[in-house]
C-alpha cells in the first residue's frame, strides 16, 4: 500500500488522496459513511483504470481514513466540500462520480454544483437525503429528544460498529437534500442495487429513479446483493456500469 498524496483546502482540512494519471474522463470514486479509499470497491477500480490506462481518483473524507478531522465533527456539507475541492484541484475536464452509498448523495449533490463537468454517472446502493428519510423518520420520540438535548445518539449497523448520529448531521443534512426539487441529470446514469441491501432499501432506488431527469438513467436490481456489493460477480457489474457510462462519452 503506497502513502496517499495530501490536498489541502480552503478550509484547512487536509484530504488523502490517490490519484492515477490516464485517459479522460476521469472516474472519481466517492465512498460510503465511514468507509474510506481502501475499501474494495475503490481498490478494484483503481486496479481496473490503471489495466485500461483510465485517469482515476480516489480520495477520503475528512473526518474518514488518513484525512484529517473526526467522523463525529463532520457531515453531508463538509463533505460535500471536500469532494468539490478534489475534484477541482485535482481533475480536468470530464469527469465520472462512482458513487457508493452515501457516496452516491454526494454525486448528486455534485451534479447539481458541477453539472458541466459531468460525462456520465454510476451509483451504488446510492443513499440520498438519508439523514432526514432515514435517521430521523425513523427516530423515535426519545431518540429526536436526545438529539436535540445531548446532540448525539448511537444507532446500530449492520455492517460496522454503531453510528454517532450528531445534531449538526442531521440539521445540515437539511441544506443538502436532493429528492425535495428537480434533479437533472443529463448525461447517462447507471444505478446498481442489491436487494439484500438492509441500509438502502430498493424503495431508495427506484425513488431516485422515479424522481431524477435523464435522457438515460438504468437501475439494475441484484437479487440477494447485500450493501456492501463487493464480492466478485457485484464488482463485475461495477466495471460494466463503468464502461457502460464510458461508451456513450469517448
Amino acid at each position: 500500500m503506497s502513502d496517499p498524496s495530501y490536498l489541502e483546502t480552503a478550509q484547512g482540512r487536509l484530504i488523502a488522496y490517490h490519484l492515477t494519471e490516464g485517459e479522460g474522463p476521469c472516474v472519481v470514486f466517492l465512498g460510503g459513511l465511514k468507509s474510506d479509499m481502501e475499501g474494495t470497491k475503490a481498490v478494484h477500480l483503481e486496479d481496473w483504470a490503471r489495466a485500461e490506462g483510465r485517469a482515476f481518483l480516489r480520495f477520503d473524507y475528512s473526518g474518514h481514513g488518513q484525512s484529517s478531522g473526526t467522523f463525529e465533527e463532520t457531515c453531508i456539507g463538509d463533505w460535500h466540500v471536500d469532494t468539490l475541492a478534489a475534484v477541482d484541484a485535482l481533475t480536468e475536464d470530464a469527469i465520472v462520480p462512482v458513487g457508493s452509498s452515501m457516496g452516491g448523495w454526494q454525486a448528486l449533490l455534485l451534479a447539481r454544483a458541477r453539472p458541466e463537468r459531468l460525462a456520465g454517472l454510476v451509483t451504488i446502493a446510492a443513499a440520498p437525503d438519508f439523514t432526514e428519510d432515514g435517521w430521523w423518520a425513523g427516530f423515535d420520540e426519545a431518540q429526536k429528544t436526545q438529539l436535540q438535548e445531548q446532540g448525539r445518539v448511537e444507532l446500530p449497523s449492520d455492517y460496522m460498529e454503531p453510528y454517532v448520529v450528531t445534531r449538526r448531521m442531521v440539521e445540515d443534512g437539511r441544506n443538502h437534500l436532493v429528492l425535495r426539487d428537480p434533479l437533472e441529470l443529463p448525461f447517462c446514469v447507471r444505478m446498481l442495487q442489491g436487494t439484500a441491501d438492509t441500509a438502502v432499501s430498493v424503495a431508495t432506488a427506484t425513488r431516485l429513479l422515479e424522481h431524477a431527469a435523464s435522457p438515460d438513467m438504468q437501475l439494475l436490481l441484484v437479487k440477494d446483493a447485500d450493501h456492501r456489493f463487493s464480492d466478485g460477480p457485484c464488482l463485475a457489474l461495477i466495471e460494466q456500469a463503468v464502461k457502460d457510462v464510458l461508451a456513450g462519452v469517448i
